[in-house]
């Protein structure tokens, strides 16, 4: 049941103030040690530079966990986190569309032993969104800032503002999670809700995808032959660059060009 606008809060600041980045090898072992000192779940999140550079790489990766505090890591710098497995071993990682960062987070060589993903909660509970910060927002009357989804999060230094939304989206996952699992529990589907969490954890990388130019926007428009091996051509040629240059293969020739074409 959905919350009245006086009964919601802004969440403005991280309870600890912002984090310092941690960008040296030092500060993830310091990180690392502190986090296997705290107690129960860790809230786990990626952010990537989708439509800014090429593949869906993590440019920062935030953790927090109860008597150890928020943790944002520098993936570029510190791009081995698999120390994190070992000190965590055993616990619970709180991802929010666990799917979406559980690629990125692999290629850092973190790998969750148990996971709880409030995304999928909220759905087998028949929430109508499920997004993170409307779920924030109608479970425990919190509203999250919004507006830096969908910036380039490869951009170093990354602006201050940019770090506090990083911290605010781990800041109250755990709670988040505690109250779907209260709310799983009453509603008799704990069990179905960790089988289907295991099952993710268990999935196989997804394979590449048969023929990835087929799906180029506007394809469809498309009826000879000759124009499909125009777009193959094009799409490939477009993907290499992109790859070389890292950068997002709509920035180097949008589909509509392609199509064009």
């Amino acid at each position: 049941m959905g919350l009245s606008e006086a009964e919601v809060v802004p969440l403005l600041e991280p309870r600890e103030g912002i984090p310092p980045v941690c960008e040296t090898s030092e500060a993830l072992a310091a990180a690392v040690e502190r986090l296997a000192g705290g107690d129960g779940p860790v809230a786990v999140d990626a952010e990537r530079a989708s439509g800014y550079r090429y593949g869906q790489r993590a440019y920062l990766v935030q953790l927090r966990r109860k008597g150890s505090g928020t943790f944002l890591l520098d993936p570029v710098p510190c791009s081995d986190l698999s120390a994190l497995n070992t000190a965590l071993a055993g616990t619970e990682m709180v991802l929010h569309a666990a799917t979406q960062d559980l690629p990125c987070l692999s290629e850092l060589g973190l790998v969750p032993d148990l996971l709880f993903d409030t995304e999928l909660a909220g759905r087998l509970l028949g929430y109508p969104r499920v997004g993170l910060g409307t779920m924030v927002e109608t479970v425990l009357g919190f509203t999250l800032e919004k507006g830096h989804s969908a910036a380039d999060w490869s951009t170093r230094p990354l602006p201050a503002d940019w770090l506090r939304y990083a911290a605010l989206d781990v800041e109250l996952l755990v709670e988040l999670r505690d109250a779907l699992r209260a709310e799983l529990d009453e509603a008799g589907k704990l069990a179905w809700a960790e089988e289907e969490f295991a099952s993710i954890l268990a999935a196989p990388p997804k394979e590449p995808r048969q023929d990835p130019w087929r799906r180029t926007s506007g394809i469809h428009r498309l009826r000879t032959r000759r124009g499909l091996a125009v777009v193959r051509e094009l799409w490939t040629t477009r993907d290499r660059i992109a790859r070389e240059r890292d950068l997002s293969p709509g920035r180097v020739l949008r589909d509509a060009a392609i199509v064009e074409a």
